[in-house]
């Protein structure tokens, strides 16, 4: 009795391994691992919109073929396949319909949406640091099977025959790719460890810096915004400007921001375990100001920021519980 009650509650059948034929039982089955195909989804894809669109995808892919499921493989790991096939036919679309959300780069993640991945043996990058935004654009540059590979491998920590079952390849072949994406992302992506190290700060200690930061933007000062910056501070801002060093930045803010007196007000927010902010403007003598982005920063520890990555998407602030307009 005790048995049948088990397997009422999982859905998975007696004998076959056959997830149950009830849509409800199925969705109580799979909803624990949501979160964490929408965070595998997101370092495939590097938007929170498509890995929401795979995850559904998976899930659909997964109730029609619930009869090819057996318990010789988990249910997570069972998951994880279908996933991963769902974001490589989402980056092979892009790859025809010419590539834009490529182009477009890595939006951000709200940090409570984020799920602790527990590290096996093999992991390389542990949960932070693998849904960093440096991590992440880098990973963005390998081909679709590298990038997959180097996930399952090194975040994940799934043996490489795991990992070429799933990917329909030999282990050699996983290896190789593995080696690859390594080689590619040790050039492109500086780790927290080495020379240089920025670890990120804890945030009692991030507090004074970012409550100067928020006074220098509400109060258009632009000398006292780039005091805080380093001198080869980075602001990027996708698909494609890029302003680095503190007097081209002190230039742009001067020459595109704070013109016409424009007022700016910041509220507060955790994206891709960092610090950041939703940015409201509006013109002098408005009593209302409308969502213009979210940014995000890298602080250099307390003490300066090495860069900010604004999003000129108003529509982000929803995903942050933020509104989309504020009191001037």
């Amino acid at each position: 009795m005790v048995a049948n009650a088990l397997r009422v509650r999982t859905g998975i059948g007696p004998q076959t391994g056959l997830l149950a034929d009830s849509a409800e039982g199925f969705g109580e089955l799979t909803e624990p691992y949501r979160r964490v195909l929408l965070v595998h989804c997101y370092r495939m894809l590097g938007s929170i919109d498509d890995a929401e669109d795979a995850v559904q995808e998976t899930l659909i892919r997964a109730w029609n073929g619930r009869a090819t499921f057996r318990q010789a493989i988990s249910l997570r790991a069972w998951l994880y396949r279908i996933a991963t096939n769902a974001c490589l036919d989402v980056i092979e679309r892009r790859r025809r319909g010419g590539g834009l959300e490529e182009r477009l780069g890595v939006g951000p993640f709200p940090d409570d949406l984020l799920d602790e991945t527990a590290a096996g043996p093999e992991t390389r990058y542990d949960s932070h640091e693998s849904i960093s935004l440096a991590f992440l654009t880098a990973l963005q540059l390998l081909p679709p099977r590298q990038r997959a590979v180097l996930i399952l491998r090194d975040v994940l920590s799934w043996r490489a025959a795991e990992v070429a079952e799933l990917l329909e390849l030999s282990v050699p072949a996983v290896n190789s790719a593995l080696h690859r994406a390594r080689t590619t992302i040790a050039a492109e992506y500086r780790r927290p460890g080495g020379p240089g190290d920025r670890r990120p700060a804890a945030a009692d200690k991030l507090r004074g810096l970012l409550e100067r930061y928020v006074r220098a933007w509400e109060s258009a000062d632009v000398a006292g915004l780039v005091a805080l910056l380093r001198d080869d501070a980075v602001v990027s801002m996708p698909p494609g400007l890029t302003v680095i060093g503190r007097d081209a930045i002190a230039a742009f803010l001067a020459d595109s921001v704070f013109v016409d007196g424009l007022r700016i007000r910041l509220r507060a927010l955790r994206a891709n375990g960092g610090p950041g902010f939703g940015v409201y403007s509006g013109a002098a003598g408005e009593t209302r100001l409308r969502g213009y982005a979210v940014v995000l920063l890298d602080p250099d520890g307390p003490a300066a920021i090495a860069g900010m990555s604004v999003f000129a998407q108003p529509g982000l602030l929803g995903r942050f519980g933020l509104p989309l307009e504020v009191a001037a």
